[in-house]
């Protein structure tokens, strides 16, 4: 109960802080009255009026600091919380009050859900120290150079032993550093040319006046600084380390108090078991004396029953058996009137069955004509299929023959294509020849023609001279031979010679 009272004073005291809209440490009793009684509310305890009256009677001296409303919230309120209430009310109901504070920015870079998230979570996470403040780690403010006596707006980042500033919040342009140490201060300073909110860094070497945008910024920049340079000088790690290191103590400890707690649960659960399987033994018998109890009594009863019901019974029983030998009778008549109807149906059923049987007979003389010509089909289809491998056998002989003769006319084929070749070959050759021949005959001619002209003018000359005088013209009077080529000048000794030539060469090539 202790923790869960100190998680409940954090929300509570920003509650309490928000309504000090003047920042002078105390609270109206009117708005403490509203405050209390919506705590009672979320926090499902009783509310008394009289108790809230009597504290903040309106005779007391003006509004009520925080440490002046502490009794009343520990006696009446913070004593009587169980545990049963819902905690994100609670919750929601402070940030309510203390959200227009905290949020300072507009708009937000998150949403309003996100936001008390995060406020949630800062009050988890804070140290058990008031004022309750988030460090400002980053952002803008006015600083003075040290040569040009200007201010620039920078964007200052606070770490654990060292102030960088950059020209936007982006971090690229890195401007410079303020170095801190145990040797450091800060101090507020009073508005001056035209600059609020100023503060002022004194290190060894230098002094930084810087410049918020307001006094809540101012006193949280201050406060932070004047934090860090705290802890330098007492050598101690910064806060979220030794917050770290005690929730860390605390987890261990609950961890511990758990398993020990689980260890009883399982005892005193074994116990219970063990108790209960006892009662179910007990229970069992109890119900096992109940159910005989209940059984002799219901015989009892059913023995009674039966006693007063036999007489009864009896007397039923004669009308039962006039009655049954009735419907005796009247039953043997219809027997007989249904045995006579089956003797009828059977007799029907005789005559259907001997129509079958005759059927059946018909049916198995048509099965056996059936099968013979089946029979008779398969011995000629079996006489068929053997004069067709018959066939077949011949077919395949006769194939093998034709791919012998075929084969045979192809090597003939080739050797023909072969003489044809040469006989190609040849008369390509005889072609040269005949031209050779012919030229050879139109140089004879030329030559004959030059002798002619010779001949003639050499008898013109001599007749002239001497007289009509026979000459001798050269050539044979054989008649000339002719050649398909043309005339030829071939004697018979040489065309016998070429003849025999190509005989020989016919026959090499065949």
């Amino acid at each position: 109960m202790v923790g869960l009272k100190e998680e409940l004073l954090k929300s509570i005291w920003h509650a309490f802080t928000a309504l000090d809209l003047d920042r002078s440490g105390k609270v109206s009793k009117s708005q403490l009255k509203v405050l209390s009684h919506n705590l009672c509310t979320v926090l499902n305890v009783p509310h008394d009026p009289v108790a809230l009256e009597e504290h903040f009677r309106d005779d007391d001296e003006g509004p009520v600091s925080n440490q002046g409303y502490m009794p009343y919230l520990n006696k009446f309120i913070l004593e009587k919380v169980q545990g049963n209430f819902d905690k994100v009310e609670f919750n929601r109901m402070c940030w309510t009050l203390c959200a227009k504070k905290n949020l300072s920015k507009s708009p937000l870079l998150i949403s309003d859900e996100d936001a008390f998230k995060v406020w949630v979570i800062f009050n988890f996470l804070s140290e058990d120290k008031y004022p309750l403040i988030i460090v400002p780690e980053e952002g803008y403010m006015l600083k003075k150079g040290h040569k040009r006596k200007n201010w620039m707006e920078r964007w200052f980042v606070l770490k654990p032993n060292i102030i960088s500033y950059y020209v936007s919040e982006d971090l690229k342009d890195k401007k410079g550093d303020i170095i801190l140490d145990g040797n450091c201060c800060v101090e507020a300073l009073p508005d001056r040319d035209g600059k609020k909110c100023l503060f002022l860094i004194k290190c060894l070497d230098k002094t930084f006046e810087i410049s918020a945008s307001d006094k809540k910024k101012k006193q949280e920049w201050i406060q932070a600084i004047q934090t860090t340079v705290n802890l330098l000088r007492a050598g101690s790690p910064p806060p979220h380390k030794e917050a770290r290191q005690r929730r860390k103590e605390l987890r261990q400890k609950l961890l511990a108090e758990q398993e020990e707690l689980e260890r009883q649960m399982k005892e005193l659960q074994a116990a219970n078991e063990n108790k209960q399987k006892e009662l179910e033994a007990v229970r069992k018998q109890l119900e096992a004396a109940a159910a005989r109890a209940a059984e002799e009594e219901k015989k009892r009863l059913q023995t009674q029953v039966e006693l007063q019901d036999r007489f009864s019974l009896e007397l039923e029983r004669e009308k039962m058996v006039r009655q049954k030998m009735e419907e005796q009778v009247a039953q043997k008549s219809s027997e007989l009137e249904q045995y006579l109807q089956r003797v009828r149906e059977l007799e029907e059923m005789y005559k259907q069955l001997q129509e079958a049987l005759e059927d059946e007979r018909q049916a198995r003389q048509d099965e056996e004509t059936v099968r013979k010509l089946q029979a008779r089909l398969l011995e000629e289809e079996s006489a068929k299929r053997a004069e067709l491998e018959k066939w077949h056998l011949q077919q395949q002989q006769t194939i093998q023959m034709t791919e012998a003769e075929k084969q045979e006319l192809e090597n003939q084929r080739i050797i023909k294509e072969q003489a044809l070749q040469v006989a190609m070959q040849q008369l390509k050759q005889l072609e040269l020849e005949r031209k050779e021949a012919l030229e050879q005959y139109e140089e004879v001619k030329k030559k004959l023609e030059t002798a002619a002209n010779n001949t003639k003018s050499w008898k013109d000359k001599v007749a002239h001279h001497e007289g009509l005088i026979r000459l001798i013209e050269p050539g044979s009077k054989n008649p000339h031979l002719i050649t398909n080529w043309g005339p030829a000048a071939f004697t018979e000794a040489e065309l016998e010679e070429r003849q025999k030539s190509w005989k020989g060469k016919k026959a090499t090539s065949e």
